[in-house]
């Protein structure tokens, strides 16, 4: 029986290696590392069905921080670092401060690039211009109906990503961040720096923190997705909530667990959609669950639906 395993373990990662060219592999890695190792200067333009959003960012990769300044809407400026997120209201002087727990345009992808091919088939597509530099195409095709496709494009000479198109069932792009000027290096220190920083302005902190939330957890895991951290953490000012992060390696999905006695109101349960994120809402165990994701909706309402709690035994 060993044997017969052992046997099938090979002829299985055989399949996974043969589906997945290195060349394709390549290409992700090396996407991966150029959003790493980058210093840059650039715009970027995120866009859904009925949102556009334009970004400049500014990226020392010494120190491996990012600061974002949105060009439309409300006034926002937020500086990223490995573990944490500020954001600077100014219209409102406050400061939100939370962990960083997903990635972000465009460091989308993960260490454990090889680990994709187990729910996508990875392949190229053609090369292209965007913001005046030749682009390879690298599309994403899931193997199921549980996470979206995506098409990457990424710089010919450094591999920096330059766009991410997510893809639904249907090939449509649900939402694209794609740059419009980069500039690769010359960054300082000082053009990091959030330009309201020291201000005395009101600082509102999730506090969130890695936590054991004792009792709860899914009934059964989505395929392909897995927990990645639990968190305890506030939703304004004083509301605590629990949070799990599941991922499978690029899609991202949490769920918010919050006592009904500490919302001043009862949210509506059921589906929402916004753009490529949705959202799904019903009440377990006097607790309102929330589950969050870029995930089609099938995924998001299966993970919610799984949600449980088991009262730990003494």
């Amino acid at each position: 029986m060993r044997t017969l395993a052992l046997g099938a373990a090979l002829v299985l990662a055989t399949s996974v290696a043969q589906a997945q060219s290195p060349e394709t592999l390549s290409w992700l890695r090396k996407m991966h590392q150029a959003t790493q190792r980058l210093s840059y200067v650039g715009t970027f333009v995120y866009q859904n069905a009925d949102r556009t959003e334009t970004s400049r960012i500014t990226r020392y990769a010494a120190e491996d921080i990012e600061k974002l300044e949105v060009m439309n809407g409300v006034p926002r400026e937020i500086v990223r670092t490995r573990d944490k997120i500020r954001c600077y209201l100014p219209d409102s002087r406050v400061v939100k401060v939370d962990r960083r727990v997903d990635r972000d345009f465009p460091g989308l992808l993960p260490e454990q690039i090889s680990a994709l091919a187990r729910h996508y088939d990875i392949s190229l597509g053609e090369t292209q211009r965007i913001a005046g530099l030749e682009c390879q195409t690298v599309v994403l095709q899931p193997k199921d109906d549980l996470r979206y496709g995506y098409r990457f494009y990424a710089d010919v000479k450094s591999g920096m990503l330059m766009r991410a198109d997510t893809v639904d069932a249907a090939g449509k792009s649900v939402e694209t961040l794609m740059f419009t000027q980069f500039a690769p290096g010359n960054v300082t220190p000082d053009m990091v720096r959030p330009r309201h920083e020291g201000r005395k302005w009101r600082i509102e902190d999730a506090g969130a923190a890695p936590a054991q939330l004792a009792g709860w957890g899914l009934a059964a895991e989505l395929p392909g997705f897995h927990k990645v951290t639990e968190l305890k953490r506030r939703l304004g000012e004083s509301r605590p909530v629990g949070q799990m992060v599941f991922s499978d390696g690029l899609a991202a999905v949490s769920v918010f667990i919050e006592p009904l006695e500490a919302r001043p109101d009862r949210a509506a349960t059921g589906l929402a959609s916004m753009g490529a994120i949705n959202i799904y809402t019903r009440e377990v165990a006097n607790h309102m669950i929330t589950v969050v994701g870029e995930a089609p909706a099938v995924s998001v309402q299966r993970i919610a639906d799984a949600v449980e709690f088991r009262r730990p035994t003494q």
